[in-house]
């Protein structure tokens, strides 16, 4: 598949992901993590005007500002996405409605929603966009000010979950706070699984079928160097490679058959940069 094509594919799914958590499960049960979905959560609790439309001029408006204010550069994505995921929730409101929420269960939903929400976004930061909202704000005060951007935003996010105390109940206040504690991390968490690759070591002598494999079949280079084992100073071969996780099983194996002998280190890495994996 065109890469292209790939990233439009995984950015859509994505949005609908991140759509479905903050739909199903944020909404119905007053979860105010923070962030636009949160700020839109508590204003459809006070005004007449639904959550889903609060999200959706709140994104609008804040992709006014990133215009005005960020330029044009780079914006199409997030122009995309914010506003993709944003209508997809409207017309879950227009389709679906939902008055309570889906189980009698809130730390069920809680986790799923939290899920739902940190996979799709993830998803949508791993496709080089974003979901717009207070991102765009962040970028605005990197921009202009020398405010530290992550504690400012944490401090926001704060205040809109704990807002949640006094429009919704005790109980959903602290089922927010527990929320935005958990969204602090399992974004990062997710991406960084996204990207994880095997980093093999493979002292052997049988350089030229174990390279052939993994040049030929894994489509992936290797680096090769002389190695001498210190206790018997017989002389191997040292190859070097990476490769993704899926295909860490296969080489694994194929080397075994090649070289039964073979010492093998394989070691996790959160991200490889260069040609096969992630550009600069």
């Amino acid at each position: 598949m065109n890469v292209k094509i790939k990233n439009f594919v995984t950015m859509n799914i994505g949005c609908i992901l991140l759509s479905v958590g903050i739909y199903f499960f944020k909404i119905p049960n007053g979860f105010a993590t923070g962030g636009v979905t949160g700020i839109g959560t508590i204003l459809g609790q006070i005004s007449p005007v639904t959550p889903a439309v609060w999200i959706w001029i709140l994104n609008i408006t804040l992709l006014v500002l990133g215009f005005l204010f960020l330029g044009r550069k780079n914006c199409i994505k997030t122009i995309y996405c914010s506003m993709f995921y944003s209508a997809i929730t409207f017309l879950f409101e227009l389709f679906i409605p939902l008055s309570t929420p889906l189980t009698n269960q809130p730390f069920l939903e809680l986790t799923y929603a939290m899920f739902l929400t940190s996979v799709g976004s993830a998803i949508i930061f791993n496709s080089d966009a974003s979901s717009g909202g207070t991102d765009i704000a962040a970028l605005i005060l990197k921009k202009y000010t020398d405010i530290d951007v992550g504690k400012s935003l944490l401090a926001v996010d704060f205040v809109v979950a704990a807002s949640s105390f006094f429009v919704f109940n005790v109980q959903t206040g602290l089922f927010s706070l527990l929320g935005l504690c958990a969204k602090a991390f399992l974004v990062d968490v997710v991406i960084e699984n996204l990207h994880t690759c095997k980093y093999f070591v493979i002292i052997t002598t049988k350089r030229e079928e174990i390279s052939k494999y993994i040049i030929e079949t894994l489509r992936h280079g290797a680096t090769v160097g002389l190695a001498i084992g210190e206790y018997t100073k017989d002389e191997r071969t040292m190859i070097h490679t990476v490769c993704k996780r899926i295909e860490a099983i296969r080489l694994r194996k194929k080397i075994k058959e090649i070289d039964p002998g073979a010492f093998i280190i394989v070691t996790t890495s959160s991200e490889i940069i260069g040609r096969g994996f992630r550009g600069v």
